[in-house]
């Protein structure tokens, strides 16, 4: 279901949030007309206050009777204010769609300069109100996008919604120091937290001017139903207008018993009736009136200057009151001069969700078009002399060393003239590899001889799968380290079931001791005969050029365990290229080079995001030597010997089957111990950059007094409700004796309500025992058929050694 209103969230954002923009823009410009109007005109809508008394309303009708004697007075408007202008509204003339405006003195009745500019905000109302469309097929379209922009404004709530609603710091604050997708999220999603009330608001006011039948539902709710509106018709012709007329006296009259009636008046809108029988009109609005629009009504005899009918706003029905707070909510003069500030930037602010959506959608765009291009790169074989028969290039890769051997073999078949199709094991079934009549396998092993993650649902169907492939001819690169006792496991594993299931070896399995180039030479002969391209050059390195290296410096080191039990664990800070760009879970290859040429490189999990600067946590590996105590080459001379400023050479590595789960708004359990801290703190930093709260780390050391590392940051995230779950497990401390597993299985209920939401699993750390324990514990808690499930769907993700 999320993920259903994600994907409306963004089409609707990228269509209807486009034309959005055009609103925001004109209702910001819209927002300070009258005081942008009053800077640009000085001396016709304002003037300076004088001693004297202003003139009365009757005084200032007759003055507007001299300048315009042939025209009628349609209405007046008066404020209390002696610095305010009085505006006079005259009757159409015909051919005319409104009449003329004009203002005058206060004080002397004087004809004040036109107005300028008031036809371009008038233009801009038009843009902002109907799209410069007719009136109403405009106000449709604007009703439209009105609900629209509900739409994104709710749908954004629900996509966002924490599990810790009611902390303030989850809604409505981010990190500024985010960079790229992760900057942009964060703005767009707490930008739209703070500014959701006022654009349902906008919303509301929009859907009720657009559809005169949701106008006239809630019109009938509150009490106060317009008029029906008389059948269309043909237009008479406009006759000019004739002055009413009632004279000055009458008006005299009819003004002095609404000054008696309203003593508190600021402002006045009269509507001098046409026939002089008629009662005159006039709302007014109170000094101490809650907004612009409360206006009372009153309706005087102007003959006799009795009062027809008296209506204060204060007396008004619920309704009407409710009713009249619309329009001054909608432009923010509800709560005056604050109130369209924040009304101003609110409108703002849908241009800065427009730009921030569209930039998010291009670079998810960008994102899929590169996993495209890759996967057509992968899936596509040359097309040469056996076009017609493919060799099809399986790999299965924990971190993507089997990935990149396999592209290598497939580039020098290909090159050779054989055509190649490259697939994962994790996407590959039994009935796709039967297909094919010749098959090469890029193996590796994880753990203890254990399939890598992506690639356990196709060893579990292949040990399920019966039909024969004797028809297929096959060859393994089966890689590994020797360090473990199952060396090679699952490439051996995958060579036993092939030959069970018929199909013919073209040579033995080759096995790899982590890069072995000997071992790499007989897979690169293998591939010659292949091809039977004898001179063909089909040279392979597990690792990738030295010129992959870059250089960094040694710039921190802190010790994080001091006082403990076991071996120091040191959080080492690099400097080097800031540009470098990687994504959660990353790996980095460090080349201890001070050891000589013939050593492999160390293999890390990077505990930061670029942002961060490159930051490692090493375990400073020691082994009892007899006559002392050695350490381990790269980590001991990471964390002792290496001096700060020191180069240190290092590669990324990508590791995709641990960097984040691509429905980012999915829960998230991290679990792990020791120096696996890394691989989870770099996920979890970039979770709290992009605002995601709902996560849970459950993760084991030995001692608390002094192996509490990252305890502050930890603690930050909870504070700041980015841990609504954290479990910390001490296994040597007195009240404690638990491991990670234990932890799982007391809150066995927990976790499964939290796997049944979606959650995506990632373990980082030991594989002994802690990772073992990990799977134990979930085969238990959800059964195997659901922990394999989730492995298949990318949602229990590991990087473990």
């Amino acid at each position: 279901m999320k993920k259903l209103w994600f994907q409306l969230h963004w089409f609707v954002g990228i269509t209807a949030g486009t034309v959005l923009i055009v609103i925001g823009l004109t209702g910001a410009i819209l927002a300070f007309r009258e005081q942008v109007l009053d800077l640009l005109n000085p001396g016709v809508l304002s003037v300076p206050a004088q001693s004297g008394p202003t003139l009365t309303p009757p005084q200032l009708a007759q003055a507007a009777k001299l300048l315009r004697p042939q025209e009628r007075i349609s209405s007046i408007i008066v404020y209390a204010q002696p610095d305010t202008t009085v505006r006079v509204f005259f009757a159409p003339q015909p051919g005319e769609q409104r009449g003329e405006t004009i203002y005058l003195h206060p004080y002397t009745g004087a004809l004040l300069p036109e107005l300028h500019y008031a036809e371009f905000f008038e233009w801009i109302e038009s843009l902002h109100r109907f799209l410069l469309l007719p009136r109403e097929q405009g106000k449709m379209v604007s009703g439209t996008l009105a609900f629209c922009l509900m739409g994104l404004a709710l749908s954004g709530l629900y996509l966002r919604w924490p599990r810790r609603v009611f902390d303030w710091r989850t809604w409505l604050t981010f990190d500024t120091r985010m960079k790229g997708r992760s900057f942009l999220w964060g703005l767009h999603s707490v930008a739209g937290t703070w500014v959701m009330v006022i654009f349902l608001m906008f919303t509301f006011s929009g859907v009720y001017w657009a559809f005169d039948p949701i106008r006239d539902m809630v019109d009938g709710w509150l009490g106060t139903p317009r008029p029906p509106r008389a059948a269309a018709a043909a237009k008479p012709k406009l006759k000019a207008a004739k002055p009413p007329k009632a004279d000055a006296a009458e008006l005299d009259l009819a003004w002095a018993a609404f000054e008696r009636a309203a003593p508190n008046w600021n402002m006045a809108f009269l509507r001098p009736p046409e026939k002089a029988s008629q009662p005159l009109q006039i709302l007014w609005v109170t000094k101490d009136a809650p907004h612009v629009r409360a206006r009372g009504k009153i309706l005087i005899n102007q003959q006799t200057g009795a009062i027809v009918k008296n209506e204060p706003y204060a007396e008004m029905p619920m309704g009407a009151r409710l009713q009249s707070t619309i329009y001054p909510l909608h432009i923010g003069t509800y709560f005056g001069l604050t109130g369209q500030f924040i009304v101003f930037l609110a409108a703002l602010a849908l241009p800065g969700f427009g730009i921030t959506g569209w930039m998010l959608y291009l670079k998810r765009r960008k994102a899929k078009r590169e996993a495209l291009a890759e996967r057509k790169r992968l899936a596509g074989g040359a097309a040469g002399a056996d076009a017609g028969d493919p060799v099809l290039m399986a790999y299965a890769s924990q971190t993507g060393q089997a990935e990149r051997l396999a592209l290598q073999s497939a580039a020098a078949l290909q090159k050779a003239g054989v055509a190649v199709h490259v697939h994962s094991l994790e996407k590959l079934t039994p009935p796709q590899l039967g297909k094919y009549r010749r098959a090469l396998f890029v193996a590796s092993s994880f753990g203890e001889g254990e399939p890598p993650d992506p690639a356990r649902r196709f060893s579990r169907l292949l040990h399920d799968q019966h039909e024969a492939l004797a028809h297929m001819q096959y060859a393994v690169l089966a890689l590994g380290d020797k360090h473990y006792v199952e060396f090679c496991g699952f490439g051996q594993a995958l060579d036993q079931r092939l030959r069970v299931l018929g199909a013919q070896p073209l040579h033995p399995i080759i096995e790899v001791d982590n890069g072995d180039p000997v071992a790499l030479g007989r897979w690169s002969h293998a591939l010659r005969e292949l091809s039977g391209a004898e001179a063909a050059d089909m040279s392979l390195s597990a690792a990738a050029p030295d010129t992959d290296y870059a250089s960094w410096r040694l710039t921190e080191r802190v010790l994080l365990n001091e006082g403990s039990v076991g071996h120091p664990l040191y959080e080492l800070t690099l400097s080097g290229d800031a540009g470098v760009d990687w994504k959660p879970g990353a790996l980095v290859d460090i080349w201890p080079g001070h050891y000589g040429a013939h050593e492999t490189p160390r293999r890390y999990s990077l505990a930061s995001l670029p942002q961060d600067g490159m930051q490692l946590i090493v375990r400073q590996e020691r082994h009892d030597l007899g006559a002392g105590v050695g350490m381990g080459l790269a980590s001991g001379w990471l964390t002792a010997r290496a001096a700060l400023g020191d180069e240190v050479r290092v590669r990324l590595i990508a590791n995709p089957s641990f960097d984040a789960h691509a429905q980012a708004a999915l829960p998230a359990i991290y679990i792990g111990n020791g120096s696996g801290m890394a691989g989870l703190r770099s996920h979890l930093r970039a979770r709290v950059a992009g605002g995601e709260a709902r996560n849970w780390l459950i993760f084991g050391e030995r001692q608390r007094a002094f192996d509490a590392i990252c305890a502050d940051e930890i603690g930050r995230w909870r504070d700041g409700g980015f841990l609504p779950e954290l479990d910390l497990v001490f296994s040597r401390d007195p009240d404690g004796g638990h491991y990670v597993q234990d932890r799982m299985r007391e809150k066995a209920d927990v976790l499964r309500e939290w796997i049944a939401d979606g959650a995506v699993l990632y373990v980082c750390g030991s594989l002994q025992g802690m990772a073992g324990g990990v799977d134990a514990a979930l085969e238990e808690i959800i059964g195997r058929a659901a922990l394999e499930a989730m492995i298949e769907a990318g949602r229990y993700r590991r990087d473990v050694y």
